[in-house]
């Protein structure tokens, strides 16, 4: 064997090739996406887990689940998602306030409160937690002390939980708004306006934004410019988070849709719809190159395939799916507003396990560090895992 034209150079040639491809690899890996598409194990830091909005955990749960603890909230409610991070769960609740607990035990570790509420999932980032609530201010706060590091004011509610690009935090409003801070100061970067409420999270691939509008459009939106490059008409409004897989984003509409676009041809590739009911989407689908997974108002939960939309499996439910679902390796971990919890069989849809939890769920499970953690609109926060 000859060996590559590498292998044959000297030694000292070889060594200075191999170093500045490193820095070149570090280089880009700084400058294109801080949060890479798959998020760390050990966390969950935003609404559905990465940057990508996939709804795919990078950890492993116990075939059966066990409750490990569970933290009430006396008179509470809660709608958002929590996040994990650094050993720690984050959530907020209807009332205003933020909780910190811990993931290990559910201890409080401290609480921030506001006159407002929150609706939105909270997103973590460099030891800080970022969170809108329904008076339109969205919030910087320490997330080892819960002391706020600076607020912002929009004009309306923020159901959206809050995506990152470079130094930057990115967020939508119902005043129609995509909003871009700097993460660490909370100066506007720039904003950017539709033509009608941005309920879901943004989802990021290195540097275009997708926002799925109640203008019926998904905003393809350079985050660079904060310009507009393509826009897609979908038939009608939605506040379902897209998730990405390429250069193709899956999610549901409130008119009964179900789509996969194209975002560097601005071109649907297929629309489907339940032709049992024409119930709408309010679930974020999770997605791989194997299955695209999603619950819906027609009260089932249904596995389709990427390339074509075709139904894979469907399972039905007693109640509405308005939570998201996490793909956790071969399983489905879902959620129905009765308080229901499901795992199921991700190549098949059969049912691996089920608890009933109290209250309803309409914030989805965030699965980290061998945790899956979700709350409930009665004001309790469960974690499941191994024994």
């Amino acid at each position: 064997m000859q060996g590559t034209e590498a292998q044959r150079r000297p030694g000292s040639v070889r060594r200075f090739l191999v170093a500045a491809a490193l820095a070149a690899s570090v280089l880009s890996s700084a400058f294109s996406e801080p949060l890479a598409a798959a998020a760390p194990a050990d966390d969950w830091p935003l609404f559905r887990g990465d940057a990508r909005s996939t709804g795919v955990a990078r950890t492993s749960l116990p075939d059966q689940p066990a409750l490990l603890w569970k933290y009430d909230v006396p008179k509470g409610s809660f709608e958002g998602t929590p996040v994990i991070a650094a050993g720690a769960v984050y959530i907020g609740d209807l009332d205003g306030t933020l909780y910190a607990l811990e993931l290990a035990t559910g201890k409080l570790q401290w609480k921030y409160t506001t006159e407002s509420g929150f609706m939105a999932s909270p997103a973590v980032r460099d030891g800080l937690v970022y969170l809108g609530d329904i008076d339109g201010q969205f919030r910087c706060v320490d997330a080892a002390s819960g002391k706020l590091a600076w607020e912002f004011a929009a004009e309306a509610e923020i159901d959206s939980g809050a995506n990152f690009f470079r130094g930057n935090v990115l967020f939508g409003s119902q005043d129609a708004t995509l909003y871009c801070l700097e993460a660490k100061t909370g100066q506007l970067v720039w904003k950017h306006a539709i033509a009608d409420q941005i309920r879901c999270t943004p989802t990021v691939v290195e540097d275009r934004c997708f926002v799925a509008g109640c203008d019926g459009q998904l905003h393809v939106i350079d985050l660079n410019e904060g310009k507009e490059t393509a826009a897609v008409e979908i038939g009608s409004p939605t506040g379902v988070t897209p998730a990405a897989l390429g250069d193709r984003v899956y999610f549901g509409t409130e008119g009964g849709a179900f789509l996969c676009v194209d975002w560097k041809q601005a071109k649907v590739l297929w629309s489907v719809a339940d032709s049992r009911s024409s119930q709408a989407f309010r679930s974020s689908p999770a997605a791989t190159d194997q299955r695209i997974v999603v619950g819906g108002r027609n009260k089932r939960i249904q596995a389709l395939n990427p390339d074509s939309g075709k139904e894979v499996w469907s399972f039905a439910t007693k109640t509405r799916v308005d939570a998201s679902p996490v793909i956790v390796g071969q399983r489905v971990f879902a959620a129905a507003a009765a308080g229901r919890l499901y795992t199921l069989d991700l190549q098949t849809g059969s049912l691996l396990w089920e608890h009933q939890a109290g209250g309803g769920f309409a914030g989805s499970p965030a699965v980290a560090a061998g945790r899956f953690v979700i709350a409930s609109d009665d004001g309790v926060v469960y974690c499941f895992g191994k024994e």
